[in-house]
């Protein structure tokens, strides 16, 4: 058997086909997911601003320096449709609407401390985000 034919044979050998082969594209697949949320400007900035209990637009506002009304805004409807934050209105006078982290967005937190212990250690100049 030729040195193209041994190659051949080994790539499409034992543990490449069937559910040994289809377990990458699954964890792709969720991790692409998980990033299509997180991976937007400020939404992981919202959620490690509300591990600090529940705030109101306002509140958000001040402490996600930078983010615009109507941004902070869209990641809070996006955020709210992924499950991850609860938004609860308090009825009045004055009406009170704030955000929460549900119980999915609360699940995240230890990722998103041990994504910004990895980053603080191993990418350059990870400096902290102001909120």
């Amino acid at each position: 058997m030729g040195t193209s034919e041994t190659i051949k044979s080994q790539s499409t050998g034992p543990g490449t086909q069937g559910s040994g082969a289809e377990l990458p594209k699954s964890c792709d697949a969720a991790l692409a997911q998980a990033f299509k949320f997180l991976g937007k400007r400020w939404s992981g900035v919202i959620l490690g601003t509300l591990t600090n209990g529940p705030a109101g637009f306002a509140e958000l506002k001040r402490s996600v320096s930078g983010i615009s009304d109507s941004v902070l805004s869209e990641r809070l409807t996006e955020l709210q449709g992924a499950g991850l934050v609860i938004r609860s209105v308090e009825p009045g006078p004055p009406v009170s609407v704030s955000y929460g982290l549900s119980e999915a967005g609360a699940a995240l937190i230890p990722a998103m401390h041990a994504l910004s212990a990895w980053a603080s250690e191993n990418l350059p100049d990870a400096s902290p985000v102001s909120r």
